[in-house]
């Protein structure tokens, strides 16, 4: 399915570089038009307004210089931005991820069938004032289902989503290549957008640099890359989850001390901030803040390349992961606040079983296993990532891996840079970095399927996707797909992370808690994620 007038296709490297799978990006100027206005600083917004209409501060803790293009971006900060300023089909609970009508009006009755008709809701409107349309469902999963179009989102429809297409100005039908349940929580990730607005030439270069115009709750008012994004409430919206603050400030603070001091002490300025350093927990509830982790899929893995020799022997690979002290990791690093991975979902996952291959700590198999594949003297320059508890745990594998003879060098750098060098496909030996699918959902179908599968862009980082074990995998992966039976499903998928564990890849090391801090006094009904970000739909002021 192609809408008459597409807009162009974002070249593969542009797709890289504002979508690859961290929301790794390089900075990128803000240059928005009028309905983006507003103020040039941080603190122009902060404290605005007296009682119930003073300005919500919060304080994120990842970059916002990355894509704004909801079906492009996996950026934490836009991502969550997203979530207040457009709507899906379908939209999710943050914490549960139960579908909620949003832009239709009900959740299809019977989600086995394989054709799922949807009414929009009547008086929905874009924030410059134009009724949504069936038009705007068919343009946007147009780009999702384009095989033109790169999209990130397209990983998490095509292999289930047949057409979209609409029935009248008011209906849309989706057509299902087979009974797909899970889909009904994936229409989230596809944020109905404006054809208007994103449909001309040259305009989805704008939603990539920041430019939001969705039908939700908040309104986009300004947005400044290296400093913030604002929002307030629109006026017009009459769907299911109201906006309950006037005003929205969110502050990007990357490093973890302004951002622990925004939210703490007599001269706070934030009243909630994702993203808390293990060691200032006592801290801030010291302070009266309450403070929730989330454990789920946020992890550190390590990614080799294959096409890099000795990494293409499974042995090393394997070597290098039961080498690293997890124990050591999880007490030094991140405070107890995580698990030593023992498969690639995390515990809490309703898929989760035991993979047939576990990394414990084992230094006397990694000596032997290096020795079997003839990899002795082997000199390791480990990639990093550097974000705060990422570079906490870099220590214990260097002191891990040079305890079984291997040389190792650190080499932590900026996100954007280190991305930058895997999308231009230069060479490397070993990354380490951080890594949540649950900011796209829960199903075990939808995590795999982000790392792992023909074309994915990690699988291009990794130089893997033509290995025959590769080719394997990837069928018993579409076969889990497809298997209509639950429970048949499930054994399938937990077969082949079986597979993914013993090559390890890509692979999980320890997975570990996220932290949210907030006021009690100023805010009620906040709820800590297990992935990067904040949502506030259900909060509001105490």
């Amino acid at each position: 399915m192609r809408d008459a007038t597409p807009a162009p296709a974002l070249r593969r490297r542009s797709f890289l570089k504002y979508s690859g799978a961290l929301g790794a990006a390089a900075t990128i100027a803000s240059s928005l038009s009028a309905c983006s206005s507003g103020p040039e600083s941080t603190t122009e917004a902060d404290g605005g307004g007296e009682g119930a209409d003073r300005t919500l501060t919060a304080v994120i803790g990842y970059g916002n210089d990355q894509s704004w293009d909801p079906l492009m971006t996996a950026s934490a900060f836009a991502m969550a931005g997203n979530h207040h300023v457009y709507e899906g089909l379908l939209d999710t609970d943050p914490i549960s991820r139960e579908p909620y009508a949003a832009l239709a009006t009900e959740v299809p009755a019977d989600l086995r069938a394989t054709t799922w008709r949807f009414t929009l809701r009547a008086g929905a409107t874009w924030h410059d004032g134009r009724p949504v349309t069936a038009d705007d469902v068919v343009f946007t999963y147009g780009r999702v289902l384009d095989p033109g179009t790169t999209t990130l989102a397209g990983n998490f429809f095509v292999s289930w989503l047949k057409e979209v297409r609409k029935v009248d100005d008011t209906t849309v039908e989706l057509v299902l290549k087979f009974p797909f349940p899970d889909g009904a929580q994936r229409l989230t990730l596809a944020k109905i957008m404006p054809r208007h607005v994103f449909g001309a030439a040259g305009a989805l270069d704008e939603a990539t640099t920041g430019k939001a115009v969705g039908s939700g709750p908040y309104r986009q008012t300004a947005h400044h890359p290296k400093s913030n994004t604002t929002f307030e409430a629109f006026a017009d919206y009459n769907g299911p989850r109201k906006a309950a603050f006037k005003k929205m400030n969110w502050l990007t603070m990357v490093d973890a001390a302004p951002r622990v001091a925004k939210i703490s002490g007599s001269s706070a300025g934030a009243q909630i901030s994702d993203n808390i350093p293990y060691a200032h927990i006592s801290q801030l509830e010291k302070g009266g803040l309450k403070v929730e982790g989330g454990a789920g899929m946020n992890h550190l893995f390590l990614l080799f390349n294959t096409a890099h020799k000795p990494f293409d022997d499974v042995r090393v690979r394997q070597a290098l992961h039961y080498a690293i002290d997890t124990g050591k990791m999880i007490q030094a690093a991140l405070r107890g606040h995580g698990k030593a991975a023992s498969s690639y979902l995390n515990e809490g996952n309703p898929t989760y079983r035991k993979a047939a291959a576990v990394y414990g700590h084992d230094p006397a198999r990694a000596r032997a296993l290096l020795k079997e594949a003839g990899a002795g003297g082997l000199k390791v320059t480990l990639m990093a990532v550097n974000v705060s508890w990422i570079v906490d745990c870099l220590p214990t594998i260097k002191a891990s891996w040079d305890a079984i003879g291997v040389e190792t060098t650190l080499e932590p750098q900026e996100t954007a840079a280190l991305f930058t060098k895997l999308d231009q496909k230069k060479d490397f030996q070993v990354v380490a970095a951080a890594s949540n699918p649950n900011q796209f959902g829960l199903d075990a179908d939808l995590i795999m399927h982000y790392n792992y599968g023909p074309g994915n862009t990690w699988m291009r980082y990794a130089r893997w996707e033509n290995d025959s074990v590769a080719k394997d995998l990837f069928t018993r992966m579409d076969r889990a797909t497809r298997e209509p039976d639950p429970a048949k499903k499930k054994t399938m998928t937990q077969d082949y992370i079986d597979i993914v564990a013993e090559n390890a890849v890509i692979y999980p090391v320890v997975h570990n808690e996220l932290i949210t801090a907030w006021d009690p006094e100023d805010l009620t009904g906040v709820r800590a994620q297990p992935y990067p970000g904040i949502n506030v739909l259900q909060a509001k002021w105490a």
